[in-house]
């Protein structure tokens, strides 16, 4: 009696799914899905660094001679990133403010899409060939990253342009982590099974 609830047990907590098993249709669907979230990356990628980061280093010298106590915003040493807020309009409270209702729709935005493609990868993360604790880090470390991302549009509105460079290793994290899934899972369902980690 005992073995049996123990084998019933094993079944429950012991699941070891395998990508390279699922069928044609399953996996031309995930490579899909991994080419087109690649895509969006590659681009977004793409776009911050021609945008933000090679304005930030052209006007490098013009930004570390401003005279920060001196700039009644940010507006002036804000980035590219945020070149589209308007000026703030005195006397207004702070949930009213331009840069408060721009930060609020910037992070609406980026936290629900890039969390479903996280969320999407993750699902995808409980199919690899890998053990427990390499899953649940790519699983929580994307989530992370987004999180560094979006708080330093927040610090960087309202406490210092420093903080722009937090979008980097916000971005890298989870660019990462999307990299090592993405190659794990197409080398999982499309290579020699004998060979995968």
């Amino acid at each position: 009696m005992g073995n049996i609830n123990q084998q019933r047990h094993s079944k429950f907590t012991k699941w070891e799914p395998s990508l390279h098993a699922w069928p044609l249709t399953g996996k031309v669907w995930v490579t899909m899905i991994i080419v087109m979230m690649s895509l969006g990356l590659i681009v977004a990628i793409g776009q911050i660094v021609v945008h933000d980061i090679i304005p930030k280093f052209q006007d490098g010298d013009k930004q570390l001679s401003m005279d920060h106590s001196k700039s009644e915003n940010h507006t002036d040493i804000r980035g590219d990133l945020f070149s589209d807020t308007p000026v703030e309009k005195k006397g207004l409270p702070f949930y009213q403010t331009d840069a408060f209702i721009f930060a609020l729709k910037f992070t609406h935005i980026h936290i629900f899409g890039m969390s479903a493609i996280f969320i999407l990868m993750g699902i995808l993360v409980l199919f690899l060939d890998v053990s427990q604790r390499i899953r649940i880090w790519l699983i929580v470390l994307p989530f992370i990253g987004i999180i560094i991302d979006l708080a330093s549009v927040w610090l960087k509105l309202f406490a210092h342009p420093v903080f722009f460079w937090m979008h980097i290793p916000g971005g890298v994290l989870f660019g990462m982590v999307f990299a090592i899934d993405a190659v794990l899972m197409l080398r999982q369902m499309w290579g020699d099974p004998s060979k995968n980690t």
